[in-house]
């Protein structure tokens, strides 16, 4: 399928405006421009509360957002946000973020970790790791009740919640991890990063310079930051795997679904049409990629209430 229209304008706009590559600065402006886009996604739906409130680490506390449904939680999703472990801000997936608590039912919380290169591996990680034990040790105050627990991510963020999910294994119990074109491998010359590694809103060029930011080129290939080289992933939740067609990342993706598969691990995985990566925050201007949000949040509700039946 091509490229969805909608994405070929914007990468049309982009180039003749001479908008930069996040590549092509330092993460400070990275930051900014991704700030820049905020008020372009639109609005979110209205939801029951929103509170900041800290999240205890083992670096320190670190900001998280508590968004709320209008009516009792049926879960809480952990949602770590993508940005190639750079950039990327609690204000950046607040609208996304108020989508799926108006689609599925369940709380939302978004922990703000610490981003590279001023806290490099396994920093962010860790902040991950500690907020989904946290989300875990105070879900009865977070969301009323005990409610099942779910892990999920886009991205840099799906490689992070994954990750920490692994190291977790055996000490939370969470009903599903939802992956959203993860990162899951440090293989810059797989066939999809020859496809689409230019002229796309994520590209090779891009990969590389989030991950010299993240950490040193010696660990890249560690499991830690590579989940899909883990030797054991037995054992991990059931997993809802999203890729984009037109994405340097998706044939780690789909790598990453079948070695889950091969370990017993339920798994659900789609090929996103017409997308290239970082689609999920433009739900409300593109009518597939709603659609996607809501099979995602659908699967959320699903293994909610299996889980708490």
């Amino acid at each position: 399928m091509t490229l969805h229209p909608f994405f070929e304008m914007m990468m049309a706009g982009f180039a003749a405006a001479g908008r930069p590559a996040l590549s092509d600065g330092t993460p400070e402006q990275g930051r900014a421009l991704v700030a820049a886009g905020r008020a372009a996604l639109g609005a979110g739906p209205e939801v029951g509360s929103i509170r900041d409130l800290t999240v205890p680490t083992r670096g320190g506390a670190i900001p998280a957002r508590l968004l709320l449904p209008k009516t009792a939680p049926t879960g809480l999703v952990v949602y770590v946000h993508g940005g190639g472990w750079v950039i990327g801000a609690l204000d950046d997936y607040e609208v996304l973020a108020r989508h799926l608590v108006a689609l599925s039912g369940c709380a939302v919380l978004l922990p703000d970790y610490r981003l590279a290169p001023e806290h490099p591996f396994p920093v962010g990680l860790e902040d991950c790791e500690d907020a989904l034990l946290f989300a875990a040790a105070n879900v009865t105050e977070l969301c009323g009740a005990a409610v099942p627990l779910i892990v999920a991510g886009d991205s840099a963020g799906a490689n992070l919640g994954t990750v920490a999910t692994r190291r977790l294994r055996g000490r939370v119990a969470f009903a599903l991890q939802v992956l959203l074109y993860p990162v899951t491998d440090s293989d810059f010359d797989r066939p999809s990063y020859r496809a689409h590694g230019e002229g796309l809103p994520l590209t090779r060029k891009d990969m590389l310079w989030f991950f010299d930011h993240y950490a040193p080129r010696i660990h890249h290939g560690e499991p830690d930051i590579s989940p899909l080289r883990a030797a054991d992933l037995s054992g991990l939740p059931p997993a809802l795997i999203v890729t984009a067609e037109y994405d340097v990342l998706r044939d780690e993706g789909e790598a990453y679904a079948s070695r889950l598969a091969a370990a017993g691990v339920p798994v659900t995985h789609r090929c996103a049409p017409g997308l290239p990566h970082g689609f999920a925050r433009l739900h409300n201007h593109v009518g597939v990629v709603d659609a996607e949000i809501r099979a995602v949040a659908a699967t959320i509700a699903t293994a909610c209430s299996q889980a708490g039946g």
